[in-house]
């Protein structure tokens, strides 16, 4: 505590998407270590265009552009990203994506992903996601066991990008 004001305690990106998938209620929720870099993972991860589709079964495309009001663009951490399903269905996200940390949200999901190295030679990620409808928290629960297995196969896509070499294309 200084100055006399509250108590404070800094979370590492992980423990901070733990806790917020906590407080949606049922969320799905996986956690790995890889044996690679945090940099390289989370240069795949945060590919949200490029490498979100080939993470997630189901999305057929995901667009991001800079966030903002009338065309102009918000905070540079901010973004809009645009979802379609395999099956055609619309999402529109609210994003903030930083330097292992990543939370979007639309008006049916919440969903996030974190990293942070884990000793000399690997990193920890996580991933959440959350119906975020009325009832939401039953369907949560009736989808938890393919929801969880679902979850655990897009980890082992993200490690077999990883391993692969895959390196996003950065715009300059």
């Amino acid at each position: 505590m200084s100055g006399g004001g509250w108590p404070t305690a800094e979370l590492d990106p992980v423990r901070r998407l733990k806790v917020i998938a906590a407080a949606s209620g049922r969320p799905v929720y996986a956690e790995r270590r890889f044996a690679f870099p945090v940099e390289r993972v989370w240069a795949v991860a945060s590919d949200l265009e490029n490498e979100l589709p080939l993470l997630v079964s189901g999305l057929r495309s995901f667009a991001v552009a800079p966030a903002g009001e009338g065309g102009r663009a918000a905070a540079g951490d901010r973004f809009e990203g645009r979802a379609v399903s395999a099956l055609g269905h619309r999402e529109r996200f609210d994003i903030v994506l930083r330097p292992g940390w990543c939370l979007m949200q639309s008006a049916v999901l919440g969903s996030g992903m974190a990293a942070r190295a884990d000793g000399d030679d690997g990193c920890l990620f996580a991933f959440y996601s959350s119906l975020r409808i009325p009832g939401g928290q039953l369907a949560d629960r009736v989808r938890a066991p393919w929801s969880a297995r679902r979850a655990e196969r897009m980890l082992d896509r993200l490690a077999e990008r990883v391993a692969s070499g895959s390196v996003p294309p950065r715009a300059e």
